[in-house]
């Protein structure tokens, strides 16, 4: 069920195309009734059909809520009541999100009175991702917004209050001297009208301290209309804008990953590590310091700010992170940059020891770029997990290219997606071999991969084509190729 839901491949293209189907069909049942004479008699025929699609939407809602698997379950150590309240809150915060809400809606037109909700489900046929060739403007409106949910709350919140008082002010000042104002729903009403400056004229002030309240209410719409153009256009003052630093670190982002010194122009590592993510896999926050670039796709979060500061590690999550990747910048001379490198990996180590009471259940794993290769050995001083000389890589290919032809358009396509690339997993059950040439002809057999060595798990050290009779363990690692991930993962 999971699969069918929440995981990219064919049964869940089968899945959404049958989905797609039935909004389609419920959208034109609906059009079709609006079109004919309510009194004709085909509206009753049509009455089960309809109620047996809203049905399906009701169901399929609920199996897609119900096969969401919350990432806090397996980042947190948890057990018992935990564990299966990390699972209803997960579901919960997952039914909240508002394309999710789209679909609450349309089974909301169960209610007689709410049937033209199911027009709303047209919304899920719009962000279909077979719609737009490069990008789909809906899944980035909707990132959008809940990146900024807490300005956008705290811009209704304002609204909200303003009309409970104004609306209740009113409502006591001319109760009974305006016989349009019969109860408080009346004054709420009005209050609501006025403040957003809309004047129905159905409702209005008659006395003269009413008239003043109205005023009072009129300017205050005004203010609040420019302050949602300021929340829209990214134009709000400085101290507003600094409620949005706070949204990652007052969010449940969790299994996160981290990028810290994206410069602009590095759209092909962005392409690139989309092509390696499924769209379901936690989010990307990118953190450095300026405005987001316009090169960045709408799915990467951004966040100013300098990741060579511990007081400022706080707004990523970093703590709840799965991964940080250090990116060098081009900007300055090699080593002034690896040195940036090197002090950000102390930062987040030093950021992490203060943060060990966060019972993660696999440590942070920290990816860092050198440009110099003499500063390797001083990032894996600093902690760093895994460290790419990305200058010396890019040498050494060009070199061997040249005296073996073919082989640096080999080697790229093993480190690109989607071609046979490298990989490193577990054994997977069921699979018995003592030797590295019986573990070799099982998976080639069983899972069409091709095994190349094996790393030892203490160590980390791999020994890439060892001997056939080599005595392979349950808890060795395997490295091998394939066009995916086949084995599970460490």
């Amino acid at each position: 069920m999971h699969t069918a839901f929440h995981r990219p491949g064919p049964v869940r293209r089968v899945v959404e195309t049958a989905i797609y189907v039935i909004i389609g069909l419920s959208v034109l049942l609906l059009l079709y009734e609006v079109g004919i004479d309510p009194d004709d008699p085909i509206h009753a025929r049509l009455a089960p059909l309809d109620r047996a699609i809203l049905w399906f939407f009701g169901l399929e809602l609920v199996l897609r809520v119900g096969s969401y698997h919350p990432p806090e379950v397996d980042f947190y150590r948890a057990g018992g009541v935990r564990r299966l309240r990390l699972h209803v809150v997960g579901r919960l915060g997952y039914l909240v999100r508002p394309l999710v809400l789209v679909d609450l809606m349309t089974v909301l037109a169960l209610v007689p009175a709410l049937r033209g909700l199911r027009a709303v489900r047209l919304l899920r046929l719009v962000r279909g991702a077979r719609l737009f060739r490069y990008s789909n403007p809906v899944e980035g409106l909707a990132s959008a917004f809940a990146e900024n949910r807490l300005l956008f709350g705290f811009g209704f919140s304002l609204v909200g209050v303003a009309t409970v008082l104004g609306g209740m002010t009113v409502y006591l000042v001319e109760g009974g001297a305006n016989p349009a104002m019969r109860n408080l729903g009346d004054g709420l009403w009005w209050g609501l009208v006025t403040l957003t400056t809309v004047g129905f004229g159905d409702i209005a002030p008659v006395t003269g301290l009413g008239r003043i309240v109205a005023g009072v209410l009129m300017v205050t719409g005004m203010v609040t209309l420019g302050l949602f153009a300021g929340i829209v256009g990214h134009t709000l003052p400085r101290a507003v804008m600094n409620i949005r630093e706070e949204q990652i670190r007052m969010s449940g982002h969790i299994d996160h990953l981290v990028i810290c010194g994206y410069e602009s122009g590095a759209r092909m590592f962005l392409d690139a590590l989309r092509a390696e993510r499924s769209p379901e896999d936690p989010p990307v926050v990118l953190f450095a310091p300026g405005e987001r670039p316009d090169d960045v796709p709408p799915e990467f979060m951004w966040i100013n700010g300098d990741p060579t500061k511990e007081s400022e590690l706080d707004k990523v999550r970093l703590a709840y992170a799965s991964a940080v990747v250090l990116i060098a910048s081009r900007t300055m001379p090699p080593q002034q940059s690896d040195a940036s490198t090197i002090l950000t990996a102390f930062t987040v180590r030093s950021y992490l020891q203060k943060h060990e009471d966060v019972d993660r259940a696999k440590p942070l794993h920290i990816v860092a770029e050198v440009l110099d290769a003499e500063n390797v050995d001083h990032l894996v001083t600093a902690g760093v997990d895994e460290v790419v000389e990305t200058t010396r890589v890019g040498f050494s290919l060009l070199a061997h290219a040249t005296e073996m032809p073919g082989t640096a358009a080999l080697v790229s396509e093993l480190a690109s997606f989607g071609a046979h690339s490298l990989y490193v997993g577990r054994r997977p059950k069921g699979v018995e071999a003592s030797t590295f040439a019986e573990l070799a002809h099982r998976l080639k057999t069983d899972h069409g991969i091709l095994l190349i060595g094996v790393r030892d798990r203490v160590t980390g050290r791999d020994a890439i084509n060892p001997p056939d009779d080599l005595a392979i363990d349950h808890k060795s690692l395997l490295v091998y190729l394939a066009d995916r991930p086949c084995l599970p993962s460490t």
